[in-house]
């Protein structure tokens, strides 16, 4: 393994202090600003008492401080665990009592609250206090950067530590388990930098490259753009979120070379009126997060848009495989093959190898994959087996090595990027006192790829309206989760298989027969 020193903004900045290192928003920052804004905010989280190893916990949306931010925890050697805003307060203090951060870091951008930016008043920081164990000690990102001088000097004296090689934990990133338990997948500076080196081999890197980036640096995807953007020299062109107009504005005005989208906002791209204009400039459309159906990836082949769908996973640090432009009309469906220094495997259920056009599961191993799951030895031995991670996804591979993903784990619903496990909204349901028991699937959906559809037993005698339920689950799961209100149907009892489980597909087929 690589003995390189993980401060990569430190050594980026040396050599093109005035490259340009982001855009947003009407503003734009050099590496050698970046690097100071980074220097200053590492400062203020040492005047904090944030010591090397500790977790520094975040809420933030995009913006360039949040960019400086992943860097300037890295400086300090702690850990950066990124929290999903859309989430509920319960949501976030369960992940925070998982990790026990020194610090948490808001936005204040968010209102002071948290728990959703759309569709619902946030809870404040006080609420979320209220229900952890012990409260933590807080402060807002742009406060973090405005240090006294006399603390400045005492924080830069705690800075001056040698630094830890690659293997060191970079961040805990969450992501939902099966059993409704938030996993934290823990990534290294090594996963990223081989994660970053395996990509610029697959999708090439220039010198002028610009990469447009409307993922949220809580999910891994957002973060490896900013990690792999300093390692290669290159730009961001960094928006606070997904809108549409905007997003248009940036691809003709901001000489984009590469953006990555979910499936669900190339649909909306794709289908806008005014249509939208893909630029010459523009190389790569990395798709990711879901799925493509194959009637969207024709579309985008014959409006020219170079999409490259691609397969990965957090625990992977963004892709595992990715499909070339060139590659995607000769082989629809596809999402191309293992990255350099990347090994994919289709197994069967004892884990045993399978011949190729065979479907299994399917098995990643390299150095981009993470090595344990935080605090969670179970799931780390039930995933990660003799160097290969187990996703729980079902694929097959080709005689030329090119995957294809057949379904994303068994019950995993997929909307618009975001991974949403039934078992997660069944528990949420089930609290009410009128439900007896819930059963919740995915259907396919144009737009969001899938839509979450709960069918409900209720207790004899009792009685509650869809919207009730709504609102009584709102207050325990983030929106994105919810199923629509003409997606719940009650239901006398649910169907079983003959081992006494639910059946899932009975229930998939009685929505299905419904539409």
């Amino acid at each position: 393994m690589l003995s390189m020193k993980k401060d990569w903004l430190r050594w980026r900045a040396l050599a093109t202090p005035g490259k340009e290192a982001a855009f947003f928003e009407g503003r734009s920052v050099s590496y050698g600003e970046l690097n100071r804004l980074a220097d200053g905010q590492a400062a203020g989280l040492a005047a904090k008492g944030v010591q090397a190893g500790d977790r520094v916990a975040a809420l933030m949306e995009n913006s360039v401080e949040a960019i400086a931010l992943i860097h300037s925890v890295a400086r300090t050697g702690a850990i950066l665990v990124p929290l999903n805003t859309r989430l509920t307060a319960v949501e976030i203090a369960r992940q925070l009592g998982l990790v026990v951060p020194a610090l948490l870091v808001v936005d204040g951008g968010l209102g002071g609250g948290v728990g959703g930016i759309k569709g619902r008043g946030p809870a404040s920081i006080t609420e979320l206090q209220s229900l952890l164990e012990e409260p933590l000690l807080t402060v807002s990102l742009t406060g973090l950067a405005e240090v006294e001088s006399s603390d400045r000097r005492d924080a830069d004296r705690k800075l001056q530590e040698p630094l830890r090689p690659e293997e060191q934990v970079q961040s805990i990133v969450f992501t939902s388990g099966s059993t409704g338990t938030p996993k934290g997948v823990q990534l290294s500076f090594a996963n990223h930098f081989w994660s970053a080196t395996a990509s610029a081999f697959r999708l090439g890197v220039g010198p002028t490259d610009r990469w447009l980036s409307c993922m949220p640096l809580y999910h891994v995807s957002g973060m490896a753009v900013v990690f792999r953007s300093c390692l290669y020299g290159t730009a961001i062109v960094l928006q606070r979120r997904f809108e549409l107009e905007e997003f248009q504005r940036s691809l003709r005005e901001d000489e984009v070379t590469q953006t990555s989208l979910v499936p669900t906002l190339l649909h909306r791209l794709l289908h806008s009126s005014p249509a939208t204009e893909w630029p010459q400039s523009l190389r790569t459309v990395l798709i990711g997060g879901a799925a493509v159906t194959p009637e969207l990836l024709q579309t985008a082949l014959d409006a020219c848009v170079p999409v490259t769908p691609s397969y990965g996973l957090t625990e992977t640090a963004t892709q595992a495989a990715t499909a070339l432009p060139a590659d995607v009309r000769r082989k629809p469906g596809s999402v191309g093959r293992p990255l350099l220094f990347t090994e994919l495997c289709i197994a069967d259920a004892d884990g045993s190898p399978l011949a190729q056009g065979e479907i299994g599961e399917i098995l990643v191993r390299g150095p981009q994959v993470t090595k344990a799951y935080y605090r969670n030895p179970e799931a780390t031995a039930s995933a990660l087996r003799e160097g290969w991670l187990h996703t729980g996804d079902m694929g097959r591979l080709d005689g030329d090595g090119d995957l294809y993903v057949l379904q994303r784990r068994t019950d995993l619903i997929v909307s618009g990027g975001e991974n949403i496990y039934p078992v997660e909204v069944e528990s949420a349901l089930r609290e009410h006192p009128a439900v007896a028991d819930v059963c919740v699937v995915g259907l396919s959906d144009e737009e969001w790829g899938q839509r979450c559809a709960a069918a409900v037993q209720l207790h004899a005698g009792e009685s509650v309206t869809r919207d009730a339920l709504l609102a009584f689950s709102r207050e325990r799961l983030a929106g994105y989760k919810q199923p629509r209100a003409k997606h719940i149907r009650f239901v006398d009892s649910l169907p079983e298989t003959a081992s006494g489980k639910i059946a899932r597909r009975a229930v998939r087929a009685m929505f299905e027969n419904i539409n």
